[in-house]
């Protein structure tokens, strides 16, 4: 098993690679039966670290200048928590919503399990309801 030093350093390069946009770079950091568990995502299956390169594809259609900020990240035994910032332009559709033209800012959690020297599972949660008003998707906002 990694030391926290080592989880904190995959974390690192998780964070680079997805803001960089290079996702090659996941493919020395994701473990190939990688399994991303979200309820407020419940369309997007990720079972393997091509879906979670087509997760991340998505996401950055929607919202290609998307930054993703690991604010803190707290590592124990072959656990990694994480609270990050997430910020982006909503230009292209997001699931049924149509580009807005409006910015997003939200913070997320999430708690990775690292298996030998790759991440292998997330468990990761959200308040759509914060997402959905800024972007004006409920009544008065």
């Amino acid at each position: 098993m990694p030391d926290a030093a080592q989880v904190r350093d995959l974390l690192q390069r998780l964070e680079d690679a997805m803001n960089s946009r290079k996702l090659e770079a996941l493919d020395d950091i994701v473990a190939t039966d990688f399994v991303r568990h979200c309820e407020a995502t419940p369309d997007f299956d990720v079972r393997s670290l091509e879906d979670f390169k087509e997760f991340l594809r998505a996401n950055t259609a929607g919202f290609p200048d998307n930054v993703q900020t690991f604010e803190q990240v707290v590592v124990e035994g072959d656990r990694a928590g994480i609270w990050v910032t997430y910020e982006g332009t909503q230009t292209g559709p997001f699931g049924p919503l149509p580009a807005s033209g409006r910015k997003v800012r939200f913070s997320f959690g999430g708690v990775f399990r690292v298996q030998g020297d790759k991440l292998a599972e997330l468990w990761v949660t959200w308040d759509n309801m914060t997402i959905l008003g800024q972007l004006g998707a409920l009544a008065g906002s």
